[in-house]
């Protein structure tokens, strides 16, 4: 029995150390702590897309500011590194959208674009969110594949079950990486107390950078 639990553990261990050193790494840092993020490489528009804003320095200074506990924390927004306190913001970008590359459920800690309405579902250029989310029920699961044709597998499921997410945004928004580790960075943020356009009270400003390619 000590064996097999050994053995378990160490493969647990050695599949976590190969995850984190594939593909890119960003890495947020706030004033609550350090968030990183794997970015996927099924999603290579919005993947090259972050790279870019984050070597060119785009995100440093800016804030989160839409947060809603149990549901994500959204950042990204140009205009929110000079905006004043109280002034409603999400309008910002860098000049362009991005292809939708849907795909990937909104498990809780995905990294998922943003966007204004569109036909095309078409990412905005720079404004992302990471899911916090709630644990959900398979009913609700079962419903969502008639409403939208989406097809969850047993292990999808199970995720959604047990560690929770935010189904009700799959097929609409495209997520394009998901927390290494901060989560408890995330769920920090989630307490702070907001305005009613669910912006924080007190700044919470972002710094990104690659850590890893």
């Amino acid at each position: 029995m000590k064996k097999v639990f050994l053995f378990s553990f160490i493969a647990f261990f050695l599949a976590a150390c190969t995850e984190k050193n594939q593909g890119t790494v960003a890495e947020i840092e706030t004033n609550f702590g350090k968030i990183k993020v794997l970015l996927f490489d099924s999603t290579p528009k919005h993947r090259d897309n972050f790279i870019k804003l984050a070597k060119a320095g785009f995100y440093d200074g800016t804030l989160f500011h839409r947060v809603i506990k149990g549901f994500m924390i959204q950042g990204g927004d140009p205009d929110s590194k000079t905006a004043p306190p109280g002034v409603q913001l999400g309008r910002g970008n860098p000049g362009y959208t991005i292809e939708a590359e849907i795909g990937a459920p909104h498990f809780r800690g995905a990294l998922a674009a943003a966007r204004t309405p569109n036909p095309q579902k078409r990412s905005s250029g720079s404004q992302f969110y990471i899911v916090q989310g709630r644990p959900v029920q398979a009913e609700y699961l079962k419903n969502r594949e008639q409403q939208k044709g989406l097809k969850y597998t047993p292990e999808q499921i199970e995720y959604y079950e047990q560690k929770g997410g935010t189904p009700q945004l799959d097929g609409d928004y495209t997520v394009f990486g998901k927390v290494l580790e901060g989560m408890d960075v995330v769920d920090k943020i989630t307490e702070v107390q907001v305005d009613s356009n669910n912006r924080p009270i007190e700044d919470i400003k972002m710094t990104v950078r690659i850590v890893h390619e």
